[in-house]
């Protein structure tokens, strides 16, 4: 995993990024927004490792039709403020032609106002609410799976497979966290099931003792968290400190290996589980993706196939045509082959048939698919 460099930590949004030296006017430039700094940092970096893996090979190749890409680097720290800035400066200065990002669902919402009124293609690596592709854009796209779908897998797993009952609901106030708590909430009271909390924590808080009590008063057997690492990781180390016997389950943020030092070690980690879509690392059609990667010394990290996976997709827009009804057109019409499948889009601008698996941790924090 690339470090995050002095450059990036000192500024307050974008830096534009070439990937090969040409006249702006010869180039098409690609806009790639995502946390840079901040907490989730290592979201945007892997994120945007993979784009300029793939961006570089393109480029090598001829480019797209003839012209080279640039990449224009856009930090909003997943903040939502900055990301409408970061959205502002793409438009207005950097003058994109395309948009791979936002990574956190508060930012993408806001910034995908400006994109769809300037007629600019978006893709998003990791948006998950379902509010994202709900409002009816046509320039707007998905490259990952929706809240409510991964709500109805989870809640079904918590039930039939994990056997619990009495389940504790936790989301970090935030669009993607309490969006995704909200459509678990309704997939088990669908099932008559009513959670015996529902409970929101702050975004950089990181002394959950007070609610791991509440936790505890409640008889919860099972804790269904929405958000994301910084305070998952030590919420999970609360309550194994306060001898809280629960399963923790999450979404598909908890796919990093940072969760481990972030829950006070592997053991901690026992009774932890996520859903994700199946790791495209062990699919054989990505080997040749995870080539290219390694020899760019580039960690094939799950957000770095995503980002990866975003990039073949955009691309394949942009050569489609260089109008935003013909790129939109040829991703609803066609199978793109990519790092973590081969994708189609339908109407709303989510991947047709996205599917969600289940991962545990072994005794030394490695994921486990579950069976």
């Amino acid at each position: 995993m690339k470090s995050i460099s002095k450059l990036l930590a000192s500024t307050a949004f974008a830096a534009i990024i070439s990937v090969a030296s040409v006249n702006a006017a010869e180039s098409i430039k690609i806009g790639v927004a995502g946390p840079y700094t901040g907490p989730n940092a290592t979201f945007g970096e892997q994120v945007f490792s993979g784009v300029s893996a793939y961006v570089n090979d393109v480029n090598e190749a001829g480019g797209i039709n003839g012209k080279k890409i640039e990449l224009v680097k856009g930090d909003d720290a997943c903040e939502p403020k900055q990301a409408v800035a970061v959205a502002n400066r793409f438009v207005d200065q950097d003058k994109v032609q395309a948009v791979i990002g936002h990574f956190c669902s508060s930012g993408t919402i806001p910034a995908s106002e400006i994109y769809n009124d300037a007629g600019i293609i978006e893709m998003t690596p990791s948006s998950t609410n379902p509010v994202v592709t709900d409002r009816g854009f046509d320039n707007l796209f998905r490259g990952c799976g929706r809240d409510d779908q991964q709500a109805v897998v989870a809640g079904a797993f918590i039930v039939d497979t994990l056997k619990r009952d009495k389940i504790a609901l936790i989301h970090d106030k935030d669009t993607y966290g309490q969006g995704l708590v909200d459509a678990v909430k309704k997939t088990l009271e669908d099932r008559g099931i009513k959670p015996v909390l529902y409970e929101g924590l702050t975004r950089g808080e990181r002394d959950f003792n007070a609610l791991v009590t509440k936790i505890k008063s409640t008889g919860a057997n099972a804790v269904y968290f929405g958000g994301l690492i910084p305070e998952g990781g030590p919420l999970i180390r609360q309550l194994k400190e306060q001898g809280v016997d629960v399963v923790f389950v999450s979404g598909d943020s908890f796919a990093q290996k940072e969760l481990i030092a972030a829950a006070g070690g592997p053991a901690n980690l026992a009774n932890v589980y996520y859903s994700a879509t199946p790791d495209p690392l062990e699919d054989p059609s990505t080997k040749g993706v995870q080539d290219n990667l390694k020899k760019a010394n580039i960690t094939p990290a799950n957000y770095t196939l995503y980002g990866y996976a975003n990039a073949q997709a955009i691309v394949a827009a942009l050569k489609a045509g260089e109008d935003l009804a013909s790129q939109a057109a040829y991703l609803r019409s066609n199978v793109v082959d990519t790092a973590i499948g081969k994708l189609t889009w339908d109407e709303k601008g989510d991947i047709k048939d996205f599917k969600f698996v289940f991962y545990n941790f072994d005794d030394k924090g490695t994921p486990t698919l579950v069976k």
